[in-house]
């Protein structure tokens, strides 16, 4: 007889994509992951080990270290104490860095990002969104410009080097595009800015917000950006020539650490969830336009030159504004009830209406919030039910239900779900009111 539990969610209304994200509620699965050549281990991998990672994904067709305190000893909430206290190491060489290199290396930028790339200063990065011809996100990268003529793309968890390598066939700019041997490694918290004046020295505190800076590490060629993933004070160190040199910056920034209580952590995403950050593949794909995630401040009207995507973005943003969106469902932050949720979900949650109906929508991004004292999360609703203040029921696991097969109540609320030190792009953006799609 077939699990009914394990049948696709056909209540929540997926008609607008081709292909349906997988709504069956399988839970955890107790299988290993298994380590092999057919993913790259990055420069960092053993050091991870060595730091004690016991828990691990794959990003971007690398492993990805994803815990380091084990669930017995306090879990991810201990290494979020010390990013909100102290400061905190993460492995994120999974950010592949993609260059873009030539005499055309901006007109050809500049097509396949929806922003300006004319208004990105050498030496200076944004956080950019890369759409296909239909509007989709493909990857929402920090894109960084070291030179005039160079740009890095610093990949989210999809593979671009091969699109950017098909569009050009087309357009054939004078450039040179391929993954370079830089590998990323993030300081964030509190006592980032100490911990990198130790290690660079005075400089660092000029860095402006998504600012650039040449150094050295332990001897070893870096380039240091004020960005990171968490809203909190942070940096981000990118590793020139990093297959060879991983063990000297690692342990450079382990002995300055030292003082400011460092602790090697996964990436924080209980605390990127409350800042309002998105992580691709799980809070968008390439079948979400960026106004049905929070993105639609992306989308400049003042941008002239054609890039791809551009008429599919025109005619989603007019066919919104005339009140008729293309799209079934809208990202939405929302507060829910429940016990805390403290480890990353195996499933997309479903969502119901508050009156208990059949569900209606999906959980993308859940965890407890330590300073809101709730559980938080983003999550996908139909587009009516997208205002502030609407009800709602979360059909959370058994083990974070309040009793066995209970719905937790929840309320959609207000992205960011409490300020930030370093506030993100979209937080900029709304505060400059140009966060709105007309």
């Amino acid at each position: 007889m077939k699990n009914n539990r394990l049948r696709q969610c056909v209540g929540v209304d997926q008609s607008d994509r081709r292909v349906p994200i997988n709504l069956r509620q399988s839970g955890p699965t107790p299988v290993g992951l298994l380590i092999s050549t057919r993913v790259r281990k990055s420069p960092y991998w053993h050091l991870s080990m060595e730091a004690g990672c016991w828990r691990a994904t794959v990003y971007n067709r690398v492993y990805h270290p994803r815990g380091y305190v084990r669930p017995e000893d306090g879990g991810a909430m201990v290494e979020y104490e010390a990013l909100v206290n102290h400061v905190t190491l993460w492995n994120v060489a999974v950010e592949r860095q993609i260059q873009v290199k030539g005499p055309d290396a901006e007109a050809f930028v500049n097509h396949v990002i929806t922003r300006n790339a004319a208004r990105i200063a050498p030496m200076h990065a944004k956080y950019v969104i890369l759409c296909n011809e239909d509007g989709g996100v493909l990857n929402d990268p920090v894109l960084l410009r070291v030179a005039e003529d160079e740009f890095w793309f610093s990949l989210a968890d999809s593979d671009i080097e091969m699109w950017l390598r098909g569009v050009n066939l087309g357009l054939r700019c004078d450039v040179s595009i391929a993954e370079i041997d830089v590998a990323p490694v993030q300081i964030q918290g509190p006592k980032s800015e100490a911990l990198l004046v130790d290690l660079l020295g005075e400089r660092v505190r000029d860095i402006p917000y998504y600012g650039l800076m040449e150094g050295q590490v332990n001897g070893r060629d870096v380039i240091v950006s004020q960005t990171g993933f968490t809203g909190e004070k942070g940096y981000e160190i990118y590793l020139k020539d990093a297959t060879l040199y991983a063990e000297d910056l690692w342990y450079g920034v382990l002995e300055a650490g030292e003082r400011h209580q460092l602790m090697v952590t996964a990436p924080a995403h209980h605390r990127r969830i409350a800042a309002g950050i998105l992580s691709w593949g799980q809070d968008m794909d390439q079948e979400t336009l960026p106004f049905q995630c929070n993105l639609g401040y992306q989308v400049p009207r003042r941008k002239q030159a054609d890039y791809v995507g551009k008429s599919a973005l025109e005619a989603a943003r007019q066919a919104i504004v005339a009140g008729a969106p293309p799209f079934r469902h809208v990202l939405v932050g929302m507060g829910f009830g429940g016990r805390p949720v403290t480890y990353y979900a195996n499933d997309f949650w479903l969502i119901a209406d508050g009156a208990g109906g059949d569900p209606v929508g999906y959980v993308t991004s859940p965890w407890f919030s330590p300073e809101l004292e709730t559980n938080i999360a983003l999550g996908y609703v139909p587009w009516e039910m997208r205002a502030v203040g609407t009800r709602l029921l979360v059909h959370l696991p058994d083990a974070y239900a309040d009793r066995t097969g209970q719905a937790a109540p929840a309320e959609v609320v207000d992205v960011p779900f409490r300020p930030s030190v370093n506030p993100n792009a979209r937080e900029l953006a709304r505060s400059r009111g140009r966060d709105s799609v007309d």
